[in-house]
């Protein structure tokens, strides 16, 4: 697991930088940290939680193109159109 923690944040997946995330937060709720380490602890929390977002959006992004409708060149914005096919 600690070999976990030394990997570039920006090379995790989703869930891993989510449960490092849930660790880093555990770490610093239950406090006995030096300040330093609390430090490290809240700015790797960032980092993971930064992580967590771009992959969300990413997701998000995907799946808003995923729904939007496609239609053949030059055929968009064209009325009755999908209708046309319905007929034959």
């Amino acid at each position: 697991m600690a070999e976990e923690h030394t990997q570039a944040v920006a090379d995790l997946s989703y869930e891993q930088a989510r449960d490092q995330l849930a660790e880093t937060v555990a770490r610093l709720e239950q406090g006995g940290a030096t300040l330093e380490e609390s430090l490290t602890l809240w700015e790797r929390g960032t980092a993971l939680a930064d992580r967590c977002e771009e992959w969300l959006t990413g997701a998000r992004e995907r799946l808003e193109a995923a729904q939007r409708p496609t239609a053949a060149p030059g055929t968009a914005g064209r009325p009755g159109d999908e209708d046309a096919d319905a007929a034959f």
